[in-house]
């Protein structure tokens, strides 16, 4: 299986021109096989995420929408109404698998602000623990020009750094990566594996090509830039067969490859590119169950300096004063002082609700001393 039976955790983005045929309908065995291929991934252990388009596609139709480009308003009314159909479809054939799905609904701004890309992230990883398989999809019935992502190459690619996934697969209505678009250009030379994103690379690129999607090569090179910068290695893959993943093992597609982990790549961001927004003091017990790596428990916490979020980066000192760490509070300032010194059984009745047992989670926390 190459590259893709290395995967633990795999994102799929899925184009509105491979899953929506041109009369507005769902190609349902195209999907079925699709999900054929996701429960092969399920069953071997690997998490499966799938980013989708097609909403606004297979919402054209029952509101009486006419072959043509839209209006906002209309492409937002659109994607409401063929946003449930999209999910009912996802479900039905998930469920032949007996596999769960859910719908996550998500908007460039809710990547961009701290808070609510934590609370998509456990969302997530939760779903994953529990055995679902997440279909994402951008929120068009509430998102505007200024904040729309446009295209789902990007937003799996975000997705895939959000979660700290190890393989993007972009399936497209092209088998991968040319010199020059082959469509037009016979002379076009398939590239097979990508380690540098030079400006050659990138000057590859064509523009838009498909009358139902909007991403074109363009967008899926911006969507590596992204993955390879979270240490998550993508490919670009046929879509159009039937079983699209298993088609990747024996046919070609394009490999990009990072030069680090998803891991390492995320450690490497916590500790060099945020900027610490305040301070927390820890005990001897607490220090060297960091220096082990361990978790920051508050009941380790002696002292609280600042004013932060939940999702902001925050020093950890040690008993002596000496930085220790920096890592992501899963507390705003307030509550950690509430839970300060305590054990996780107190919390709720501290809190009114059960949060997480740790003050910073060790793969949100990286070692400086």
């Amino acid at each position: 299986m190459g590259l893709l039976g290395e995967a633990k955790r795999l994102v799929v983005k899925v184009g509105s021109a491979l899953l929506v045929g041109e009369d507005g309908a769902i190609d349902q065995p195209w999907l079925a096989a699709l999900c054929e291929d996701v429960a092969h991934h399920r069953r071997a252990g690997r998490d499966v995420i799938l980013v989708t388009s097609g909403a606004i596609a297979v919402g054209r139709r029952p509101l009486g929408l006419k072959p043509g480009p839209l209006r906002l308003d209309e492409k937002q009314a659109a994607a409401a109404t063929g946003q449930i159909r999209l999910a009912h479809a996802y479900q039905q054939e998930l469920a032949r698998h007996d596999i769960a799905c859910a719908q996550i609904l998500v908007t460039i701004d809710d990547t961009e602000n701290r808070r609510r890309f934590l609370n998509a992230r456990n969302t997530l990883e939760t779903l994953l623990r529990l055995g679902a398989v997440p279909v994402i999809n951008e929120n068009d019935t509430v998102a505007t020009q200024e904040i729309r992502f446009g295209d789902n190459d990007r937003l799996a690619a975000r997705v895939a750094q959000m979660i700290g996934a190890d393989t993007l697969v972009l399936l497209s209505d092209i088998d991968g990566l040319y010199t020059a678009d082959p469509r037009k250009d016979p002379n076009a030379r398939f590239i097979e594996d990508v380690r540098d994103l030079t400006p050659e690379i990138e000057a590859m690129a064509g523009d838009p090509t498909s009358a139902v999607g909007t991403g074109g090569m363009v967008t899926k090179l911006q969507a590596a830039k992204i993955a390879l910068g979270a240490g998550c290695r993508m490919a670009i893959a046929p879509g159009k067969p039937l079983h699209p993943l298993r088609t990747m093992e024996s046919g070609r597609c394009t490999w990009f490859h990072p030069r680090q982990t998803p891991q390492t790549a995320r450690k490497s961001w916590i500790a060099g590119s945020i900027k610490p927004q305040g301070r927390l003091t820890v005990d001897s017990g607490a220090a060297a169950a960091l220096a082990k790596g361990g978790s920051l428990l508050p009941a380790g916490i002696v002292e609280i300096d600042g004013q932060f979020q939940k999702g902001d980066a925050v020093s950890v000192l040690g008993p002596d004063g000496r930085d220790l760490a920096r890592g992501l509070a899963a507390y705003g300032a307030e509550e950690a002082r509430r839970l300060k010194g305590r054990k996780s059984g107190d919390f709720e009745n501290l809190l009114g609700y059960r949060g997480p047992d740790e003050m910073i989670h060790r793969d949100d926390l990286v070692l400086t001393a």
